[in-house]
């Protein structure tokens, strides 16, 4: 169950869009956000000197998808540049590490495992780790240690921007909103969700895109075919996973193979858009 919880982010140089170490009060894990271009002002920081576990985080324009790399290592720096010189589709850089200096070669490879297990069970992000490896032999009690940082781990990253480790439809006590949008042959499902707007599995797409859909609705529909979370089934396509969207408007768009606005395409039960719903003004979030 979600928790309060208090999180410190200290920005070394004052600038709030260059480095950040942010770390949970009561823990004893530090997460220090790197931009690429940032990455030798970064050596200078004790933390990111340390034995590791470290992210890649970029986009690939290929695919529906952000992309990630996840890795282990006992001097993260180090290890980043040379990643620098060879990997391409990065931006950001996010190094974990122990407060205390504790981490050894165990502890690390087991949440570089863990990690990798994790994320591509959740599918939020495309790895580009060529597999998970094996899991370490490490003692019962250090197992549940490790799952404790993992667990705070996942509430650094999601805090610095990138939520890899969260479930794309949060489990709630409350009651779901289900929300619909019918177009000629599409009748989709979907959600709205705190980072965006999530299309439901077995809804179903026009498979034709009107002649004035532009190029951005076009290319993330061919983005969705490739990475097959959209399938072909006769005459309409199929959503063949959830996914989430940026906002209900690309949703919409996605869903009806033309630009839209999800804020009046979407509905409830009781034909109510989901501006009438929210109270939020429908010109803000049109995809043109």
């Amino acid at each position: 169950m979600s928790r309060p919880q208090t999180i410190q982010i200290f920005l070394p140089d004052g600038n709030p869009t260059s480095i950040k170490i942010a770390d949970l009060t009561n823990r004893m894990i530090v997460a220090v956000l790197i931009p690429r271009k940032k990455l030798t002002d970064s050596g200078v920081r004790p933390e990111v000197r340390k034995s590791g576990v470290y992210f890649l985080f970029g986009v690939n324009e290929d695919k529906a998808r952000p992309i990630s790399y996840i890795g282990e290592t006992e001097d993260c720096f180090e290890r980043l540049k040379m990643h620098n010189k060879v990997k391409d589709f990065w931006n950001y850089a996010v190094v974990v590490t122990s407060k205390s200096n504790t981490f050894t070669k165990s502890h690390v490879k087991y949440l570089e495992h863990i990690c990798i297990k994790t994320a591509n069970e959740i599918g939020r992000y495309d790895t580009d780790n060529l597999a998970t490896p094996a899991k370490p032999y490490i003692t019962e009690s250090m197992e549940a240690d490790l799952l404790d940082n993992f667990d705070t781990i996942k509430v650094l990253l999601s805090t610095l921007g990138f939520p890899i480790f969260e479930e794309i439809r949060q489990p709630s006590t409350n009651k779901r909103e289900i929300l619909f949008c019918k177009g000629k042959n599409a009748m989709a499902q979907g959600e709205m969700v705190d980072d965006g707007f999530v299309v439901l599995k077995g809804s179903v797409a026009n498979k034709e895109e009107t002649k004035t859909a532009g190029s951005w609705v076009t290319g993330m529909r061919k983005k969705l075919l490739d990475d097959k979370i959209l399938i072909l089934d006769n005459d309409v396509l199929i959503f063949a996973e959830d996914f989430i969207f940026g906002s209900p408007s690309a949703a919409a768009a996605a869903v009806l193979g033309r630009r839209a606005n999800g804020w009046t395409e979407w509905k409830n039960k009781d034909n109510k858009t989901i501006d009438e719903v929210y109270r939020v003004d429908a010109t803000t979030d049109f995809v043109s």
